[in-house]
């Protein structure tokens, strides 16, 4: 068993929260994947920063991956163009920030591939997150599902949209930030795109 480190869920572009409290407990990672698709988390939907304010981009996921899904089986929808949305969404947010260019041809991939699970989608961005951080890691996956961890910080519903972030963060250089002022915890993307190889240094 796991000690000292935490477990954490698979999300979609993950918010800045997520790296801090991963850098924190590294190298012991565990990664949740036998849970049921909780709707409305990050699993399947992030935050960015648009001349508007928040603009939530979500990754449609098929009929019948509901509630009682296991998230490792819950299926993307492609009914509907959302690739496109998604990967124009990013570029009109962050095409004027410093780093979008230096960072674009590793995105842009993930929005012309269709993975069927949504679990390896975020799985495999998650591995491009961090060698773009520079975070090292040993990640694990459960093979159970577990009400509770003892030994580790239980993270799967304290990173939420729903909940204010507990860690104070201190403010970096934002695109539109001059329209709405700085916002908080969005998905690392904001954090990496305005600051480039400096955001390991901020997490």
């Amino acid at each position: 068993m796991i000690e000292n480190g935490a477990v954490l869920p698979m999300c979609y572009l993950p918010p800045v929260e997520y790296f801090v409290e991963l850098n924190k407990h590294k190298p012991n990672i565990m990664i949740e994947r036998e849970e049921h698709f909780p709707k409305q988390t990050y699993r399947n939907r992030t935050n960015i920063y648009s001349p508007d304010g928040v603009l939530v981009l979500t990754v449609p996921v098929a009929k019948g991956s509901r509630n009682h899904t296991v998230i490792k089986d819950v299926k993307i929808s492609y009914d509907f163009k959302w690739q496109r949305l998604h990967w124009m969404g990013l570029q009109a947010c962050y095409r004027r920030s410093a780093y979008f260019e230096f960072y674009e041809d590793a995105f842009a991939p993930f929005y012309e591939s269709k993975e069927t699970f949504l679990f390896d989608y975020n799985e495999q961005f998650l591995q491009l997150l961090l060698k773009l951080l520079k975070i090292k890691t040993d990640i694990t996956y459960t093979e159970t599902y577990e009400a509770a961890y003892p030994t580790l910080a239980d993270l799967r519903d304290v990173i939420s949209p729903k909940k204010e972030p507990v860690f104070a963060q201190k403010p970096y250089f934002q695109v539109f930030e001059e329209n709405h002022g700085f916002i908080k915890n969005l998905s690392i993307v904001d954090l990496l795109f305005n600051q480039g190889p400096q955001a390991m240094n901020y997490l």
